[in-house]
């Protein structure tokens, strides 16, 4: 960009992305899932010893926005991002709701303090799936991600499905007690958030030129809305306990953090579905070493959450198959 379209604001078509393939992108994505596994089961027992999972959400959040101003401040990368985005907002170049998908990523919070420290990890990931893959394979089929329009090919169809499939197996899950019915929608509702806010990330990113100041604006919403929830939950039914002493519950913000910066680098390389299926690996992979080692009441037992990694790890595999240009689309059928 030159320095004339860079001091007036001006957003210039972004050159096209360097293409990551298939394999090493599953292997990111797959790792970011693990790391969302982690940060769901920490804000979750955070959310447990407050008695309060909108003040652990609110830690959280509030932690990985302090982390994000400090880099935005420091790096070059983040200042300018920062300028663009306030001129793209004043010029009307940027859409207000390019600046709401932290208000996606709080609700994700607020559901891992309320329910990963009762139904844990595993059953939480498999309602929080079931919303990212439905809803991620609607958002590519139309076009919303930054991509463009993604075609639903068979396999994309197949992997979609087996991913549901898995979510099947969670209900049959014999921890998953008499109230896993109503504790899943929650986890449900995230998961159509965050396929959402990745590709509204996607988007900003493409716009702002800087995936740092898109991380930064996710956290930003994200923060006010759970602040502000957290301060009517206090006011109308009761204050959080004391803030426990172990430091380890308070890196869910830094996990949060890594998770939508790489997020919303690899949407427009992976497109919203595929980015969903390969952090769905990693997060029930990493949801039943944590269920193991770390059990809650309502915790499936291990066949049940092995059985669910297997089929959810296929999905992956069937979705991003190369299946040659030769094979017609449902779309053009």
């Amino acid at each position: 960009m030159s320095e004339s379209a860079r001091h007036s604001g001006a957003v210039l078509p972004a050159p096209p992305p360097t293409r990551i393939r298939t394999a090493p992108a599953l292997a990111i994505t797959a790792l970011m899932g693990a790391l969302a596994a982690i940060q769901a089961r920490i804000n979750g027992q955070l959310g447990v010893r407050l008695d309060d999972g909108l003040t652990a959400a609110a830690i959280s959040f509030g932690s990985g926005l302090v982390i994000l101003i400090c880099l935005a401040a420091a790096l070059p990368d983040g200042r300018r991002g920062v300028r663009t985005l306030v001129h793209g907002v004043r010029d009307g170049r940027i859409p207000w709701w390019m600046l709401m998908p932290g208000v996606a990523g709080a609700l994700t919070v607020a559901t891992q303090g309320l329910a990963v420290g009762i139904i844990g990890v595993g059953l939480f990931t498999v309602g929080f799936v079931a919303g990212q893959v439905v809803f991620g394979l609607v958002l590519d089929r139309i076009g919303f991600g930054p991509g463009g329009a993604v075609a639903v090919t068979l396999p994309r169809l197949i992997g979609g499905a087996l991913a549901l499939v898995a979510i099947g197996i969670s209900l049959a899950a014999g921890g998953s007690g008499a109230v896993l019915w109503w504790l899943l929608i929650l986890p449900f509702l995230s998961g159509l958030a965050v396929a959402w806010q990745q590709a509204a990330n996607g988007r900003l990113r493409a716009r702002v030129g800087s995936a740092l100041t898109t991380t930064l604006m996710n956290f930003v919403s994200g923060t006010v809305v759970l602040l502000i929830a957290a301060a009517v939950h206090a006011v109308v039914a009761h204050p959080p306990a004391a803030p426990p002493g172990e430091w380890w519950l308070y890196i869910g913000g830094s996990l949060g953090v890594i998770y939508i910066f790489v997020s919303a680098n690899l949407v427009q390389h992976t497109g919203v579905l595929l980015l969903a299926l390969g952090s769905v690996a990693g997060q029930l992979a990493m949801s039943v070493v944590l269920d193991v080692a770390w059990p809650t009441p309502a915790s499936p037992d291990l066949p049940h959450e092995l059985a669910m990694v297997v089929v959810a790890l296929l999905s992956v595999v069937v979705a991003s198959v190369p299946w040659g240009r030769r094979r017609a689309t449902l779309a053009d059928r």
